[in-house]
C-alpha cells in the first residue's frame, strides 16, 4: 500500500487568470500553497495557518470556499498518494516566501507545459479556475 499524505491547499487566481504557486526549498516542482494539518485542526484551519506561515498573508477560515477533496500523486515524494482538501482563497496583499517556501509565483496556465508543476494542479486545479 502506498503512503498517503493529507494536506489542505489553496486555489488562488488573480485578475489576470494566473494561479498562485509556491516551490518548497530543495524541490523543483511548483504547487499550491498549503500544507499538512496539526492535531485537532480542520482542513480550513490548516490552510489559514499555512498561508500565514508560508506567505505572510492572513485569510480567515470563514473566507475560504471549499472546492472538494482530490486524490493524486504527491509532487515531491515518490510512490506517495496525496489527498488534498482544496479551498478557493482571495489574497490581495503581497505574498512573501517564508518557512520552507523558496519561491512564490503567479503562473499563467500557459506556463504549465514548460514548468514543473504538481499533478494536483494539472489534474484538478485547472478545471476549477475561472473561465475553464
Amino acid at each position: 500500500m502506498r503512503p498517503v499524505i493529507h494536506v489542505s491547499a489553496a486555489l488562488v487566481v488573480d485578475d489576470a487568470g494566473r494561479l498562485l504557486v509556491v516551490r518548497k526549498r530543495g524541490t523543483t516542482v511548483y504547487m499550491q500553497p498549503g500544507g499538512k494539518p496539526e492535531p485537532g485542526e480542520t482542513p480550513a484551519e490548516t490552510l489559514s495557518r499555512e498561508l500565514l506561515e508560508e506567505l505572510g498573508v492572513h485569510v480567515p477560515v470563514a473566507a475560504l470556499e471549499p472546492l472538494g477533496r482530490f486524490t493524486t500523486a504527491a509532487a515531491n515524494e515518490a510512490a506517495t498518494t496525496l489527498v488534498a482538501d482544496v479551498f478557493r482563497a482571495v489574497i490581495t496583499e503581497p505574498c512573501v516566501a517564508a518557512a520552507e517556501i523558496d519561491d512564490v509565483r503567479w503562473m499563467h496556465p500557459d506556463e504549465f507545459a514548460t514548468t514543473a508543476v504538481a499533478p494536483l494542479i494539472t489534474e484538478h486545479m485547472l478545471p476549477l479556475m475561472p473561465g475553464k
